[in-house]
């Protein structure tokens, strides 16, 4: 049977919103769901930056996401689900106990900080975020929302990497509906996995050509003293199905889904990255959870691209980045 491709919003369930401080380069995007669904979670990378993410292992009392937020600002950025727990507190939309409502409000975050500014995801634009939602427009794909300060290719430091930024794909299979989302922060370079063509990652001094992270990489056990700067890259997203599945299952399907960013970015998973993989169920189609995580993957895979072919920049622009973020 044929894939059809589809918008992310054509899945049901769920809103897209997004803010972001365009002087800073730093934002949230803000995935509130409208109904109940089940979600699981894979983290393949050293050094997350996460939010309420155990509530999705094997090992936790089943949860309904209220809303996912994937943003900038490190640690930081955990501030942004302050805000859109207010908002959604305010809409009566959570968990309910004993009269109360309590948003469940999992976070995972990219390293997108500056040394020239302050100004990072907080409580006020995770609250915004989730209102920009309500129009239930299509998503932006690029630098919009928390994939304004994403870049690639970083082994080599950012002077020598590119923009990237936030990616979507969806598709259809008869009743069976998958879409990702994801925010390409990595250290490696970024390839199309239908071809194996570098498309993004370092480049020479010159910046005139691409330089291979990998053979970068193998040239530092060489020097001995050289070793990657931890904690400065993540690749963060989630896929989202109509199927439905167990919180085990739907921890097999982000599991799976991993094979989409080892595809796609070399090296990968590394601790120098904090790659999160969330899968939510928001559907009641009948499905095996082995096509849904072979599919996840795939879908996974066409997002990273969208995100960095959406979000490339001029050299003038590139470098009004750097000056930002303290690179210049």
């Amino acid at each position: 049977m044929e894939l059809k491709e589809i918008s992310i919003t054509d899945i049901g369930g769920f809103r897209i919103g997004n803010a972001q401080d365009y002087d800073a380069m730093t934002g949230v995007t803000a995935i509130v769901f409208d109904k109940e669904n089940t979600a699981g979670i894979d983290i393949s990378g050293g050094g997350p930056a996460a939010r309420e993410s155990f509530l999705f292992t094997p090992l936790s009392y089943k949860q309904s996401i209220t809303a996912l937020l994937l943003s900038g600002g490190s640690a930081y950025g955990l501030a942004a689900a302050t805000g859109a727990m207010q908002y959604l507190e305010e809409h009566e939309m959570g968990y309910r106990l004993t009269g109360m409502v309590i948003p469940i409000v999992p976070q995972s975050c990219i390293f997108d900080l500056s040394t020239k500014t302050k100004v990072r995801p907080d409580a006020k634009m995770g609250y915004a975020a989730c209102k920009d939602a309500e129009r239930n427009a299509l998503p932006q794909s690029g630098n919009v929302g928390g994939g304004c300060g994403a870049s690639v290719g970083k082994l080599c430091g950012l002077k020598r990497a590119q923009k990237s930024g936030i990616g979507y794909y969806a598709v259809q299979v008869g009743e069976l509906k998958v879409g990702a989302v994801v925010i390409v922060n990595a250290l490696g370079d970024i390839f199309d996995f239908r071809n194996g063509k570098k498309v993004a990652g370092a480049m020479n001094d010159e910046r005139t050509a691409f330089v291979d992270s990998e053979e970068v990489l193998y040239s530092m056990q060489e020097k001995m003293k050289d070793k990657i700067q931890e904690g400065k890259n993540t690749t963060i997203g989630a896929v989202i199905t109509n199927a439905k599945f167990s919180q085990q299952e739907m921890c097999k399907i982000a599991a799976m889904t991993r094979a989409g960013l080892a595809r796609s970015i070399n090296p990968v998973g590394t601790s120098a990255d904090g790659d999160t993989v969330y899968a939510i169920s928001c559907g009641d189609i009948k499905s095996d959870y082995n096509l849904v995580g072979t599919l996840a993957s795939r879908v996974l895979s066409m997002a990273i691209l969208d995100a960095v072919n959406s979000s490339a920049m001029t050299e003038d622009e590139y470098n009004r980045f750097l000056k930002i973020k303290g690179e210049d």
